[in-house]
């Protein structure tokens, strides 16, 4: 695909999405986890994993003095997305006026793969045009979904299957989210921990 389906006010506006996001100096920030994640750190420091504690978290790391200055993007859980400050500005709106793009995590649960040892892919690309509509609406302006792969070389992981099936739903994760005004960033997520070598691991990510 060349973007043929794209208009030249599309095109140009998911450019300007990646140009800010490619801003020399500046990073971009997750803070998507889910709220099972989340109330994971939060029990292990007493804090109730609540929404409203969840939303005050955001907003601390939101409205953190200059953070602007090193921050070009933010990647929200969704929930995080409809969420308002203390003065009443939704949380896009207020990262939009520190000049930090806002994005979000558009995928859904993991789904072990069937016959492959334990391979996963994402859910959530049926109803990933519809979600994305919204998420724009809502302010978001880029996306990032996860496509994890594990390193089991003793068990024959990733299977040819799962490189297939991930690079396959990255595909159309990038196009539908392009075709509904979000820039998506397509990384495919080669998980660090294991007992493979250095050597085994730079084989995987060739591959893949």
């Amino acid at each position: 695909m060349t973007g043929t389906f794209l208009s030249a006010s599309q095109k140009e506006a998911l450019e300007a999405t990646a140009a800010a996001l490619a801003t020399r100096g500046k990073g971009i920030t997750a803070c998507d986890e889910s709220a099972g994640t989340i109330g994971k750190r939060f029990e292990a420091v007493g804090i109730d994993n609540t929404e409203e504690n969840r939303r005050q978290y955001r907003q601390m790391l939101f409205t953190a003095p200059g953070s602007e200055d090193y921050l070009c993007g933010a990647i929200l859980d969704p929930e995080t997305l409809y969420q308002k400050s203390d003065d009443g500005t939704m949380f896009p709106q207020l990262l939009k006026n520190r000049g930090i793009v806002p994005g979000v995590k558009p995928h859904l649960k993991v789904y072990i793969l069937p016959g492959t040892g334990g391979d996963t892919v994402m859910q959530g690309l049926d109803s990933l045009a519809v979600r994305c509509k919204e998420y724009y609406n809502a302010g978001a302006r880029f996306a990032k979904w996860r496509s994890p792969i594990e390193i089991d070389v003793s068990a024959g992981r990733p299977t040819d299957l799962a490189i297939k099936a991930n690079m396959s739903d990255l595909a159309r994760y990038a196009l539908i989210c392009q075709s509904e005004g979000l820039m998506p960033i397509v990384e495919p997520d080669v998980v660090l921990t294991g007992t493979h070598t250095l050597e085994e691991a730079v084989a995987v990510n060739t591959k893949v």
